[in-house]
C-alpha cells in the first residue's frame, strides 16, 4: 500500500445472552451501533458468539452434556437465515465492516463458523474452523480449506482464524500468502485462566510481527452469575475465568491500545494503513523474505462434500458414441475429461 490512510477498528468484549439467541444477537446490534457512533469502520465479536461458546462442554463429561448441545443444537444459527439478515442490516444500516463468530448449523451438523459482513451487508465470508480443539471435537464438525481465504472488504484484505487454528502455522500462512491485511483472531474468553490470556497475547503479536498485519482479537466474557448457571461446581467455576485478552495489535507487534483483560468494553483504536509498508520493507515473509524454490504450501481450497452427483447433459450422437467409447474402456469414469478430485462418489444414471 502506498496511500497514507486511516482505519478506525473495534473489537468488542461482552457477554452473551445464555438464554436466548435472539438475546445475543440484540446485544451484537446493539454493541455495532455503539462502535459505529465512536467512528469504528470494522467491527469484531468474538468466537462462537451467537448463541454463545459452549462452555458446558469445557466442564462437563459428554455423558452429562447431551441436553445442553441439544438446546445449542435449537439456537444455532443456520446461515443464511434470520441472524445472518439481522446483522447484516445493522452493518449496511451503519456502514461498517463486521466480523461475527457463531455456532452454523448445516442440517445435522454443528460448525464453528466465522462470518465476515461487508459495509453494504453482503455476507462476503462464511469459514469455518478446520480442527475443533480437544472438548470442541464432540460439538463441532469440521471446516475445510475453502475457508481459508483471505478477502477484500471496505477496509482492506481480512483473513480469519478462531482460536487455537492459530497454533496451525500452515493455516496461518495460507491467509498470509494471500496478503491479509488485516487479520481477525476470535477466541471464548472467560476459560482456563490467565495462562490463556498470556498464550493469545503471545500468538496474536507474534503473528501480526509474521504476517506483517494488523490483528484484531476479540474474547468474549461470562458474568458471576453465569459462571454459576454453567456449573454449581466451585472447583469448576475456576475453569470459566480469566483467558480475556481482547487486543488489536499492529504490524510491530505492538499493542494500539491496552488490551481488555476483565470485563464488558469495546476498544477502538486507529489503524495507520502504511505502517504495513514499513514492516514489510524490512521483512515479507510471502515475498522477498521467502524460499519457495526450498519450502511452500500446498492447499486444497476446495470445499469438502460428502457426494458429488453427475447429471447427463443433452448431448450430439458423436459426442454419446465417444462418451460410450470412453464408458467401455473404464467404467468407473463416466464423463470424458473429469478432473481426478471430480471422480469421486459417482452416482451412475441410466442412459436415455
Amino acid at each position: 500500500m502506498t496511500e497514507k490512510r486511516s482505519v478506525r477498528v473495534a473489537a468488542v468484549q461482552i457477554a452473551p445472552d445464555l438464554d436466548s439467541a435472539d438475546g445475543t444477537v440484540g446485544r451484537v446490534c446493539q454493541a455495532i451501533a455503539d462502535a459505529a457512533g465512536k467512528g469504528a469502520e470494522l467491527v469484531v465479536f468474538p468466537e462462537t458468539f451467537v448463541p454463545y461458546y459452549p462452555y458446558f462442554s469445557f466442564v462437563r463429561p459428554p455423558v452429562l452434556a447431551g441436553a445442553d448441545h441439544l438446546t445449542l443444537y435449537e439456537r444455532a444459527v443456520v446461515a443464511p437465515g434470520p441472524v445472518t439478515d439481522a446483522v447484516a442490516a445493522a452493518a449496511r444500516s451503519h456502514g461498517v465492516v463486521v466480523v461475527l463468530g457463531v455456532n452454523e448449523r448445516d442440517h445435522g451438523s454443528l460448525y464453528n463458523t466465522q462470518l465476515v459482513f461487508d459495509a453494504d451487508g453482503r455476507l462476503i465470508l462464511k469459514r469455518r474452523k478446520i480442527t475443533p480443539t480437544y472438548h470442541e471435537r464432540m460439538i463441532w464438525g469440521q471446516g475445510d480449506g475453502a475457508g481459508l481465504t483471505v478477502v477484500d472488504s471496505a477496509v482492506g484484505r481480512i483473513g480469519a482464524l478462531a482460536c487455537w487454528e492459530h497454533y496451525n502455522p500452515l493455516a496461518r500462512y495460507a491467509l498470509m500468502a494471500q496478503h491479509e491485511e488485516i487479520h481477525v483472531a476470535q477466541f471464548p474468553g472467560s476459560l482456563v485462566g490467565q495462562i490463556f490470556a498470556d498464550q493469545i497475547e503471545v500468538t496474536i503479536r507474534h503473528h501480526a510481527l509474521e504476517s506483517g498485519c494488523f490483528v484484531i482479537n476479540a474474547t468474549g466474557w461470562l458474568t458471576e452469575a453465569q459462571i454459576a448457571a454453567i456449573t454449581p461446581d466451585a472447583g469448576l467455576q475456576n475453569a470459566l475465568r480469566g483467558g480475556c485478552m481482547t487486543a488489536i495489535v499492529s504490524p510491530e507487534g505492538k499493542h494500539v491500545v491496552p488490551p481488555l483483560t476483565s470485563g464488558e468494553g469495546i476498544l477502538i483504536a486507529d489503524l495507520d494503513m502504511s505502517l504495513i509498508t514499513k514492516r514489510k520493507r524490512m521483512m515479507d515473509s510471502v515475498g522477498h523474505y521467502a524460499r519457495p524454490e526450498l519450502l511452500s504450501l500446498r492447499l486444497d481450497n476446495r470445499p469438502a462434500t460428502p457426494m458429488s452427483t453427475v447429471i447427463p447433459a443433452a448431448i450430439s450422437p458423436d459426442a454419446r458414441l465417444k462418451q460410450e467409447h470412453t464408458d467401455h474402456d473404464d467404467d468407473r469414469f463416466p464423463l470424458l475429461g473429469e478432473p481426478a478430485h471430480q471422480r469421486v462418489a459417482v452416482l451412475r444414471h441410466p442412459a436415455g
